[in-house]
């Protein structure tokens, strides 16, 4: 019998807002073609422009944990075998996330927030680059009593495997070190996404006080070696860095961490029981990305749904890349109709 609410993610559930821009549109408010940033009060003007009308703009629920966790609820294919938390306004964006996490088969317990509203990501599409410009509003007001609610841990003690985006450092490190606490005395199985370079950075201290409890660390290249450059480990190698990650302190040691780094259309590299392999990806050519927004997370996705059914780690890394596959020649983290 296939266990309800096995994978359980808690983060910044947002309103995807994406949109074709071009290189000048960048330049105007400071952006790289190919990162993820928060929202500066410069950047504001951007999400009433892409409602106006010189852009199309298409709308889809997404927020880095909750991609992950919709990618995974696809693959898994059974109602219920995900859940999510995170913090929505009370309006009508708040209610179209309920609603399509409902569709899709997720369980969620959304704290509402009656005085901000729901978080907005604006995705700007530059060829098969994309510039997240991120406004949390009503995400960045999750508190770590709605976690400690009855309904809200019984959803932590139904899991047995836990996915964090690291965006949530900048939220509720609590939330994460509390689920981290549990899934050590537990035995279970917790993951994180370095998600962008930034964090690192700038949310150093955040990071450190969570990191002892990821048994399974996602990210891309850059988000590595950022990471290698602000925590001293002295070289840019990558296969370096996964070794000396996996080596870092850990509060489980009957777990071994594992370190899993996607490159885009490189191989992805995995550190595992003190070996590094590299693992082929899917070819995609060129004139068929569409849009490289979710491509990590679906990543994350592919790779958990099968993980915690105990599939071997290479069928994992193979379902991984196959789901940033899909999702990278489709507009934002959009999943097929089930038929």
């Amino acid at each position: 019998m296939s266990q309800k609410g096995i994978l359980y993610g808690m983060g910044n559930p947002l309103l995807d807002m994406a949109a074709v821009v071009d290189d000048e549109y960048l330049q105007k408010y400071d952006l790289l073609a190919n990162n993820a940033i928060l929202a500066e009060d410069k950047h504001r003007p951007i999400y009433d422009e892409l409602s106006g009308p010189d852009f199309k703009v298409s709308y889809s629920p997404g927020g880095a944990t909750q991609n992950t966790i919709r990618v995974a609820q696809h693959f898994l294919n059974y109602p219920g075998a995900t859940s999510f938390i995170g913090c929505i306004g009370q309006d009508s964006f708040g209610e179209k996330l309920k609603a399509s996490m409902e569709k899709e088969g997720i369980n969620t317990l959304y704290q509402v927030d009656d005085k901000k509203p729901t978080g907005v990501c604006a995705v700007l599409l530059t060829g098969g680059n994309r510039s997240l410009v991120t406004r949390l509003d009503a995400a960045n007001e999750y508190k770590y009593e709605h976690l400690k609610s009855e309904s809200a841990w019984k959803l932590v003690t139904d899991a047995s495997f836990y996915y964090v985006a690291g965006f949530f450092l900048t939220v509720s490190p609590e939330s994460m070190i509390s689920i981290g606490e549990h899934a050590t005395i537990s035995n279970k199985c917790f993951c994180m996404n370095l998600s962008t370079p930034f964090l690192s950075q700038f949310f150093k201290e955040q990071m450190q006080s969570v990191f002892p409890f990821v048994d399974i660390l996602f990210g891309n290249d850059d988000e590595y070696r950022a990471f290698a450059a602000n925590f001293n480990l002295n070289t840019t190698d990558l296969n370096v860095i996964a070794s000396k990650i996996a080596s870092m302190p850990k509060k489980n040691t009957k777990r071994s961490r594992i370190v899993i780094i996607t490159q885009g259309d490189k191989p992805v590299i995995l550190h595992k029981d003190g070996k590094t392999k590299d693992f082929p990806v899917e070819t995609i050519p060129d004139e068929n990305v569409i849009d490289t927004n979710g491509a990590g997370d679906a990543f994350a996705g592919g790779f958990l749904a099968d993980y915690v059914r105990n599939k071997d780690i290479f069928t994992c890394i193979k379902s991984g890349s196959r789901a940033a596959a899909m999702i990278v020649q489709v507009s934002g983290c959009t999943l097929p109709e089930r038929t």
